[in-house]
């Protein structure tokens, strides 16, 4: 296994562009970690750099604590599996996973042990004598894992190796890739933009933008305490409702106003970490799932809800409405579903809702742990 550092690690390409800034980040040995972010954050040139396949302009790179910057990539003992399964269309399956160890002359006994344990490791092993072409995209992407398996390496780094299949071959081969990292137990690094494959299968997220490392934490750690408005929107499907709004104080009890006079009350164990902003305006960020058709919590506040469209999911029901004039997205459970122009009550939960900076999108402070954590 092997353990990655990276310390005030930047890349900056020839226009004096940085597509990387200063990232610290210590990867632990049997960790698997994923970078999550959108086009153009700089999280697989991150990737690359830790394979060795980018120069890192500045700062340093250690595995297993040894400075690895002037290390050639087939030195640092790292598979690398990219969104591309780059497999050899007029070779077997078996050929291909053997490929790498018959370049570096491994025996040939040991090269037909290891294809045949990692292939049935894989469900591969009746497939050994077949060509890419006859194999489904799902199989491609097992074998291109399984070439890397072969190899032994103390990492594995994958760049986005699910984003070529369709969405049920998608949950199946997270399914595997979780399965994978428990069976072999080696560190994991991950690239993704897929919310849906950071939250399920990573032991911890980092949120890239803009070549900075924003946040990073377990998946319910940066879902229930987003660092800023882009980490709150990003990690969500439909995202976060972020909504304009000003610290109010009425009969010594904090309030958000929402435009066009609406107050909703802030929970108990926040009122008084709130008040340092009274007569503030601030962002109020509030989930769709925070929203319910029925009063579970006496403190839940009800609300007057417009609906305007709805998207009828089977499961749930995806619903978009204003509150006085103030959009909303709310999720809810398939038993209701309304019709558009339909006026509901809606009920909010205010124990999981944040307040950002107007300014900076930043997240105001509150209670370590309130009552909606475990």
């Amino acid at each position: 296994m092997a353990s990655i550092e990276l310390q005030q690690v930047s890349k900056i390409y020839q226009n004096n562009q940085y597509s990387v800034r200063d990232v610290n980040l210590k990867i632990n040995d049997g960790e698997f970690v994923i970078f999550l972010g959108p086009s153009g954050c700089g999280k697989s040139t991150t990737l690359r750099m830790i394979a060795g396949l980018e120069s890192i302009t500045s700062g340093e790179l250690r595995i297993n604590g040894q400075n690895v910057n002037r290390v050639a990539p087939r030195d640092r003992n790292i598979a690398v599996v990219f969104q591309s399964y780059a497999l050899y269309p007029h070779m077997t399956v078996a050929e291909n996973m053997a490929f790498g160890l018959k370049m570096r002359g491994t025996p040939a006994a040991i090269i037909r042990q290891k294809v045949a344990e990692t292939a049935a490791m894989l469900g591969l092993d009746q497939l050994l004598h077949r060509k890419p072409a006859a194999l489904s995209g799902g199989q491609r992407q097992r074998v291109a894992l399984g070439r890397a398996i072969v190899r032994e390496p103390q990492a594995f780094l994958l760049d986005e190796p699910l984003s070529n299949l369709d969405a049920q071959l998608r949950a199946e081969m997270r399914t595997e890739l979780i399965k994978l990292h428990r069976r072999l137990g080696k560190t994991m690094v991950y690239v993704t933009h897929d919310q849906v494959e950071a939250m399920t299968m990573g032991d911890r997220i980092c949120i890239m933008r803009d070549g900075y490392l924003v946040q990073s934490g377990t998946p319910l750690e940066v879902y229930a305490n987003p660092a800023n408005t882009f980490v709150a929107q990003f990690l969500s499907s439909p995202p976060i409702n972020l909504v304009s709004c000003i610290v109010r104080s009425r009969a010594g009890e904090i309030f958000l106003e929402l435009d066009g006079g609406r107050l909703i009350r802030v929970s108990d164990y926040a009122q008084q970490h709130y008040r340092r902003h009274e007569g503030k305006p601030v962002i109020l960020g509030i989930r769709p799932e925070d929203f319910h058709a029925r009063q579970h919590g006496a403190h839940w506040q009800p609300l007057p809800f417009n609906v305007t469209a709805v998207e009828a999911l089977g499961a749930e029901n995806i619903v978009t409405g204003t509150i006085d004039n103030v959009r909303f997205v709310v999720r809810l459970d398939r038993h209701t579903l309304p019709a558009p122009g339909e006026r509901l009550t809606l009920y909010m939960d205010p124990d999981p809702l944040h307040l950002f900076d107007s300014h900076t999108g930043d997240v105001l402070s509150r209670p370590a742990s309130p009552p909606f954590i475990n």
